[in-house]
């Protein structure tokens, strides 16, 4: 069950869009992948408090299951749900980051143990691509955000990229943006902790 009140997809909307919204959420609810364009490279996704489907996520990847996966929350609200403490720091580094930033969180909550890192810390990232935002408020709960290759192959920074083998893998590949061929690149990723130190554990950058 969903753990926020979902938001209702207004008309006015484009149909297909409209469309891989309410498929790629009614599979999420019933503990299935999906491939999905993010605000930055394209995604394989999953409910982020299943565990059963995580499991599945590392597999698709080929990917050890203690190098833990990257999470998408649609706001201040279902991060905090989620996070036992936000530091000073990531608030400042949210407020002017310019550019997909994810952070490393030192204390995860409600979340699967496949899903945390060995010392408790969870990466989550707040998107401001409006797709990913309409499909996580209209679920209701974080998703698994990991990019789309097999585990030691180059990253595809566009859909045409995506090895056939990971969209034969998933439960539902996603219409929108297909037809992007603009390169993207994953997110920056940095750390923070309890006592307001941080450091980066990845430069990243996106190309519109």
């Amino acid at each position: 069950m969903a753990d926020s009140k979902n938001v209702v997809l207004t008309e006015d909307l484009p149909l297909p869009y409209r469309n891989d919204i309410i498929q790629a959420v009614n599979v999420l609810r019933n503990g299935g992948i999906i491939l999905y364009p993010t605000d930055t490279v394209w995604g394989i996704g999953c409910d982020a408090t299943w565990a059963a489907s995580i499991e599945r996520v590392y597999g698709i990847k080929q990917r050890p299951a203690k190098q833990s996966l990257l999470v998408l929350a649609a706001d201040m609200d279902m991060l905090q749900r989620y996070v036992r403490n936000i530091p000073d720091v990531a608030l400042q580094l949210l407020e002017y980051a310019d550019k997909p930033m994810s952070i490393i969180y030192p204390s995860a909550q409600n979340l699967p143990f496949n899903l945390v890192a060995d010392d408790g810390s969870i990466g989550i990232r707040l998107p401001h691509d409006s797709f990913c935002l309409d499909l996580l408020r209209e679920f209701g709960k974080p998703v698994v955000s990991t990019s789309a290759n097999i585990s030691g192959t180059s990253t595809p920074s566009v859909f045409e990229k995506i090895d056939n083998e990971i969209k034969n893998a998933v439960d539902y590949v996603v219409q929108w943006r297909q037809n992007d061929i603009h390169p993207a690149s994953a997110s920056s990723v940095v750390k923070v902790e309890d006592d307001n130190t941080f450091r980066i554990v990845r430069r990243g950058y996106f190309k519109r």
